[in-house]
């Protein structure tokens, strides 16, 4: 399986109304490439099935999106993330952590 797939399959874990940091996804993948999730996530052929969008910085800011920031804050606030400004509001509540799931 390749390291992108790994990412995609872990990533699907992550469940609506939580999100995930780059770093916690490079982790559970085994990897200390944080960047290397990021370029993943841009490659995710499958927005729908995986949802990427959930993936954010650790201090809580959004980060990128293929389909735009605006888009993946969208997605997130319908899924019930709060999000003010660039951040995501009470990170450590809603953080979805895999070395506990």
């Amino acid at each position: 399986m390749s390291f992108d797939e790994k990412c995609y399959q872990l990533l699907q874990r992550v469940p609506k109304g939580r999100v995930t940091t780059y770093k916690e996804l490079a982790e559970a993948v085994g990897i200390r490439a944080y960047r290397a999730v990021g370029q993943a996530m841009n490659r995710n052929p499958r927005l729908i099935k995986v949802p990427c969008h959930r993936v954010v910085c650790k201090n809580g800011e959004i980060g990128g999106y293929a389909l735009g920031v605006k888009k993946k804050i969208e997605l997130l606030q319908s899924e019930g993330v709060e999000i003010k400004g660039d951040r995501v509001v009470g990170m450590d509540g809603i953080l979805y952590r895999f070395s506990s799931q």
